[in-house]
């Protein structure tokens, strides 16, 4: 009877112990996995992907006339369009807080990233954004200080600011997509543009105006 009960506690105590173990070998998996989302996103990305995403960047940063903002719509069609590797609202989620928060308004670029392919997708999307766009932007710039009066420069110049324009307008035609001409969209939109154009409010009342709504169901 002794032996029967000391074999039972052995079983009982095996069987805790497996328990134990199989926990923590699930805890070791979900801690891998959390890991590897975090280093490379949620997508399985193969060299030629990284690649496409890294030089499909570092090209849109070189027609980033007027920041990279403008090239939201190329991006969209990249990103969603082309590959499928986030959905609308995904992408639109990313440029909102990218936009909304504090820093440098190149912010969104990492949060796509991120959502792609994780910390190397914030490499590849940040560093091509940032890496020519910059060098150019040197070389540019000193080139320009001497040839300031030059017809030429001053022409082009000039010529760039109905680009950028268009280019804005095109950005937020993309965004406004998923919502639609609702009346809530529209009423939001044309008191963003009065609030910026009558007044010296910060665009954080705007932002928090977005928010509200959203939260809100009105958009």
């Amino acid at each position: 009877m002794l032996t029967g009960l000391r074999g039972g506690r052995a079983g009982a105590g095996l069987g805790v112990g497996g328990t134990g173990l199989v926990a923590r070998r699930g805890t070791v998996q979900s801690v891998s996995t959390l890991l590897h989302t975090v280093l490379w996103g949620p997508l399985d990305l193969g060299a030629a992907d990284w690649w496409q995403l890294l030089l499909h960047f570092a090209a849109l940063s070189l027609l980033a006339v007027g920041g990279a903002i403008t090239t939201v719509p190329d991006m969209q069609r990249f990103v969603v369009g082309e590959h499928r590797w986030l959905g609308e609202a995904q992408f639109n989620e990313c440029i909102a807080l990218g936009q909304a928060a504090p820093g440098p308004n190149v912010l969104f670029v990492a949060v796509i990233g991120f959502s792609v392919g994780g910390l190397a997708g914030v490499l590849a999307t940040l560093g091509g954004t940032l890496l020519p766009s910059a060098t150019l932007a040197l070389t540019a710039s000193r080139w320009g200080q001497r040839h300031a009066q030059a017809r030429g420069l001053r022409a082009f110049t000039a010529g760039l600011t109905p680009l950028t324009i268009g280019l804005l307008l095109a950005t937020g035609w993309i965004l406004l997509q998923p919502v639609g001409l609702r009346l809530g969209a529209v009423v939001l939109v044309v008191s963003t543009l009065v609030l910026m154009l009558r007044t010296r409010r910060s665009p954080l009342w705007a932002v928090a105006a977005g928010g509200l709504a959203g939260v809100l169901g009105w958009v």
